[in-house]
Parts: C-alpha cells; sequence; structure tokens
C-alpha cells in the first residue's frame, strides 16, 4: 500500500508506510503517553494568539519572531513557510497555534505551555538548541511530541525529533562516495569551533566505518595566522593522503584555500571534500578546492521551493524555510491519514520516512533525522550533481 497526499503537494508517504500504519490504526502504539485523538480534549482553551487554518488538529508552532539579531528574521521566514504549506494543501484539517518564543528558553517554555493548554496535540519548532531542550521538558511530560529545527544532536531525544540538517549526515555521505570512488586515506583540516567538533567526530566514525585511515587532522582558528600555520603542518603529510576533507564555510573558505595554495596543497592531486557549508556561490570559486566533492540536498527542490515562496511573499525565503514547510506538510499528511495515530512515535519514526522540498528524510527513534543527499561537485567555479540523492534511504541501520 502506498499513502500519497494529493499530488499538487511536493511531500509524500513514502512505499511502505501504509503497511506499518495500517497495523496501528486500530491500537495505542507509539510512546507510552503520546495520545493523539482525533478529538481535542474538551478542557482546551480557546486560542490566545495569532493562528494558521481553521483545521480541528491543533499544532503548536513555536519561533523565535520577535528575537534579537537575526533570530526574528529566521523565524519570521519560518512562519512564513508554515503558512505557504497549509495553503498549498487542500482542505488541511490543521489549526496552527502561532507562538512567539523570544529567542529564549523560558520563552519557549511559556509558549509551549500556552500551546498545550489550548490543544496542541504536536509541537513543531522552536529553533535553538537551549529552547528546544526547555520545550521537551513541557511536551515530555504532556506526553505530546516534538519536531524542532535544531541541527544540535545533543537536543535530540526519544520524541523529541529534529528535522534539520544534522552535518553528520552529509559528512557521512561525502565519506562513503569518497571510499567508494577509491579515497582510502583521508587528511582533515577542521575549523576550531563548535561545528568544527561536530564534524571532526563525524569524519573519524565515518572513515573507520569503510575500513579507510585518517593520516592526519588539523585544526585552524578564524585569523590568518592560524589558518597560515595550520596549513604549514598539514601539507607535508599529505605526501600519505588521497583526500583533504576541509569543512571550511563562506566566511573562511577563500583565505584557507589561498593559504593551502601557498603551503602547495594541490586539489587535482588530493581530492578536496566537504560539507553542505559549501553550497555557496562564494565557497564554489575558490580555485584551491576545484574538483571538491560534498553533499548537500538536492538543489531542486529548493529552488522550486524558493520560486513559490517569492511569488507569495515579495521576498526570498532563508534557506532553512523548508523544514517549517515539511514539518507542517507533514503534520497536515498525518492529520489527515492517521486518525488517532497521527503523531504517535511508530507513525512519525516510521523506517520508509517521508519526502519533502530538501529530498527523503526519516526520523530515527532517538530523535536524530536521516536525510537522502546528493553528491556536488565544485567545477569550474559552478555546482553539478555528481551522484543524485536516493529516492528511498533503504533499511534502517540503527
Amino acid at each position: 500500500m502506498k499513502l500519497l497526499v494529493p499530488p499538487s503537494r511536493r511531500l509524500i508517504l513514502l512505499s511502505g508506510v501504509g503497511a506499518v500504519l495500517s497495523a496501528c490504526s486500530g491500537g495505542t502504539g507509539g510512546l507510552p503517553g503520546f495520545d493523539s485523538t482525533a478529538t481535542p480534549q474538551g478542557g482546551s482553551a480557546q486560542p490566545s494568539g495569532p493562528t494558521i487554518g481553521a483545521g480541528s488538529v491543533k499544532v503548536g508552532l513555536i519561533l523565535p519572531l520577535t528575537a534579537e539579531g537575526q533570530g526574528a528574521t529566521i523565524g519570521n521566514s519560518l512562519k512564513n513557510a508554515a503558512e505557504m504549506a497549509l495553503a498549498e494543501f487542500p482542505g488541511a484539517d490543521l489549526t496552527l497555534l502561532v507562538k512567539d518564543d523570544r529567542g529564549t528558553p523560558d520563552g519557549a517554555q511559556a509558549a509551549t505551555q500556552e500551546a498545550l493548554r489550548e490543544g496542541a496535540e504536536l509541537i513543531i519548532g522552536p529553533l535553538f538548541a537551549p529552547s528546544v531542550q526547555a520545550v521537551g521538558q513541557v511536551a515530555r511530560g504532556a506526553g505530546k511530541p516534538v519536531i524542532a529545527f535544531s541541527s544540535d544532536s545533543n537536543v535530540a531525544s526519544r520524541g523529541i525529533y529534529l528535522l534539520s540538517f544534522p552535518p553528520e549526515n552529509d559528512v557521512n555521505r561525502v565519506i562513503a562516495y569518497a571510499s567508494a570512488q577509491g579515497r582510502k586515506s583521508f587528511a582533515a583540516l577542521v575549523p576550531e569551533t563548535a561545528y568544527g567538533k561536530v564534524v571532526e567526530g563525524a569524519f573519524q566514525q565515518a572513515v573507520a566505518n569503510h575500513g579507510a585511515r585518517v593520516v592526519v587532522i588539523e585544526r585552524f582558528g578564524s585569523d590568518q595566522n592560524s589558518m597560515r600555520a595550520a596549513a604549514t603542518r598539514l601539507v607535508p603529510a599529505l605526501q600519505q593522503a588521497d583526500a583533504l576533507f576541509v569543512p571550511a564555510d563562506a566566511a573562511a573558505m577563500p583565505s584557507l584555500g589561498l593559504v593551502l595554495q601557498q603551503a602547495g596543497y594541490d586539489p587535482a592531486k588530493i581530492k578536496p571534500l566537504g560539507t553542505g557549508v559549501w553550497n555557496d556561490a562564494n565557497v564554489a570559486r575558490v580555485p584551491a578546492i576545484q574538483g571538491g566533492w560534498f553533499a548537500s540536498p538536492d538543489t531542486a527542490g529548493f529552488n522550486a521551493f524558493s520560486g513559490r515562496y517569492q511569488k507569495r511573499f515579495n521576498s526570498a525565503p532563508i534557506r532553512t524555510a523548508t523544514l517549517s514547510y515539511d514539518a507542517v506538510s507533514l503534520a497536515a499528511a498525518l492529520a489527515r491519514t492517521q486518525g488517532s495515530q497521527r503523531f504517535s512515535e511508530s507513525v512519525l519514526t516510521n523506517a520508509s520516512g517521508f519526502a519533502g522540498a530538501d529530498g527523503v528524510f526519516r526520523f530515527r527513534p532517538d530523535g536524530l533525522n536521516e536525510r537522502g543527499l546528493a553528491v556536488l561537485e565544485l567545477r569550474n567555479g559552478q555546482i553539478v550533481t555528481v551522484n543524485a540523492a536516493p529516492r528511498d534511504l533503504g533499511p534502517r541501520t540503527n
């Protein structure tokens, strides 16, 4: 059995979901306490803030709408994407209870409590890791699941699912592809940042998983002197390597690429590898990493989403706006097809997964997600696909 959302929808339930969902549709499966009944609780309060949609199934949408810095910009783009998701889902039986967490854990906790009082069966958001922790404590106590947008794997747990772009997925995909192309000796030059620590750990694990070896790992700071010193230490050891993992973003990569070239690094001899932070026009033009491979969601889905978003809101979406779009689309699809089991653990962690604007994804029971990623190459300053994203994720291995 194959469950599909209407053909106009970009998010579908993939093959195999139907069998699993049919098997549990009459019971109380899922995480204990996750009883998402079709009828809202009689004691639910009336919504006290903005809402999107007018369906019978209530879902909290918790975002940093008035946070300081870039938080509010991100939060409002996520809100717009949620609105667009409902508008593009004919007859969606959802009401989104829109709550502003102000970008703080205290605000997120209060917003969650308010949404739950108003009958929310599922919480979508928040964005920042400390806020996810605060929301998780409240939602878990009420027996309601959370689909949050943080990429910090430390805040995922059973019932607290992260719909984001975990850097570990990027690393696993590009190392697997490089290994399949015969690369067996890997070096790394990673930033001395929280992101750098995460991808360094994932890099070491991925290389080991593919029976390859790590030749050397060097770390660099944000200033050019630190970059130059790291490159000088690194390059002599590259004689034993056939690939160099350099997960530097658009702010660092142009300068880092220059010092690598000055130190004698030749990308034609030692294949450069990166992560999704390379999916940037400024990175694509860096001479030192031409020919390099990196993993990222297929760009076609986001480009299509972005075009519709710009037409609707007369502005460009942030890159992560698709996360909110997919979360709301998923909630609407499950509300339509799964009855009382719609947000149960067995439904949300179905191994067949779901297909969204950024390709296929699935939630693991531990709250992390797996994505089908493409492998892209930097070629003459352009970004081209060399290995397409999979259309399904295959058997679960964890």
